[in-house]
């Protein structure tokens, strides 16, 4: 196995292991609802997540790892990819906001800051600012 194997190896376990994370959220309430299911539809393709490990995922989600981002700026990449992917997909409403406060809580962020920053994630990204000025956003507005 060459070296580049086990780093796509890797970086795929990564990319499923996030995404039964955010399974596991949306399955915080029991049920997977039509919106939830939209997302999580987007986000499986642009994490290439296959459709037989999405399934298997979306079946057994308990049996991933839950790997949280260990730094604030691994925390902020990941709300900004989610938050770029909620605009880009033109899904933005009450449901996806809620969806994207709980992933905030998922992600480390305190759930009574997760409003107030996800507010300003879908801000900065409606303004269609790149991933450091975002972060450089958020960190300012944690003060």
């Amino acid at each position: 196995m060459s070296f580049s194997d086990l780093f796509d190896s890797g970086f795929k376990k990564r990319n499923e292991d996030h995404f039964a994370a955010i399974v596991r959220v949306a399955m915080s309430d029991g049920v997977i609802t039509d919106e939830e299911k939209a997302f999580l539809d987007r986000l499986a393709r642009n994490l290439d997540i296959s459709e037989e490990d999405y399934k298997l995922i979306l079946k057994d989600y308990k049996s991933h790892p839950i790997n949280p981002p260990t730094s604030y700026d691994q925390r902020l990449e990941r709300l900004y990819d989610l938050a770029r992917m909620v605009w880009a997909d033109h899904i933005e409403g009450e449901n996806q906001k809620a969806i994207l406060e709980r992933l905030c809580v998922g992600l480390g962020f305190k759930s009574s800051n997760a409003k107030y920053v996800t507010d300003k994630a879908l801000e900065l990204v409606h303004e269609g600012v790149d991933l450091d000025t975002f972060t450089d956003e958020i960190k300012t507005m944690n003060r």
